[in-house]
């Protein structure tokens, strides 16, 4: 029989909602301000360059972040590399914004992870543990889901953001032939999370980070 804990599953929700939401507000907000730079001014006009969580929300993204607990997206940020004075260029810096965007905020919860660590050595931490507790697990969800969004964005598959930088770097005559595995880019990252095949290829990023960025804080 399926034996499903519905209030511990909650717990993990609540845990990995603000790492998440913060990750991928970040992200496509990364996006579209680096494409504001290059002279695109729509994703401005979109409103989309807000932090506010709800204008990036996609409910499918969400859904399979709860899921699988690996991976999940956003709402892509609307962008015309058009404005760009040198479109390759423009399109491999915006692609780059949202992972680069990523890392910092995993930079930020380990920043966040040491002060927290720090302050529960202290005498009067024990008042305080209960609050405590849950924000060192939220910091160390933030580590990882962060370090797992950028690196995943970074895999070559269409359309995530890996896949233009790779185009950007391909010749010219490859691009079209390349792209056209877009069609089936959401079936392949499905296919690839629910055989485990993607949980393989992330899992080195997990141990790496655990051990340089999350146990030398403890």
């Amino acid at each position: 029989m399926f034996d499903f804990n519905f209030s511990q599953a909650i717990q993990q929700i609540s845990i990995m909602a603000i790492p998440f939401f913060l990750g991928i507000t970040c992200h496509e907000v990364a996006h579209g301000y680096v494409s504001y730079l290059m002279g695109d001014p729509t994703a401005k006009l979109a409103g989309r360059l807000t932090l506010n969580p709800l204008k990036h929300l996609d409910p499918m993204g969400t859904l399979v972040l709860v899921l699988t607990q690996l991976i999940g997206w956003a709402k892509p940020v609307p962008i015309n590399p058009n404005y760009y004075k040198d479109y390759r260029r423009g399109v491999l810096y915006v692609s780059l914004a949202g992972p680069m965007a990523n890392f910092i905020v995993m930079l930020f919860f380990v920043l966040i992870l040491k002060i927290l660590v720090y302050f529960s050595q202290t005498p009067s931490a024990v008042h305080y543990v209960y609050i405590l507790r849950p924000m060192v697990n939220i910091a160390l969800a933030g580590i990882i889901i962060n370090a797992i969004l950028g690196t995943f964005n970074l895999l070559p598959i269409p359309p995530l953001d890996g896949s233009k930088v790779l185009a950007c770097l391909l010749p010219g005559a490859w691009v079209n032939q390349f792209m056209r595995l877009e069609r089936y880019g959401f079936l392949i990252l499905l296919l690839l999370a629910f055989t485990g095949i993607l949980g393989k290829i992330l899992r080195p990023v997990i141990t790496l980070v655990q051990t340089y960025l999350i146990n030398p804080q403890f």
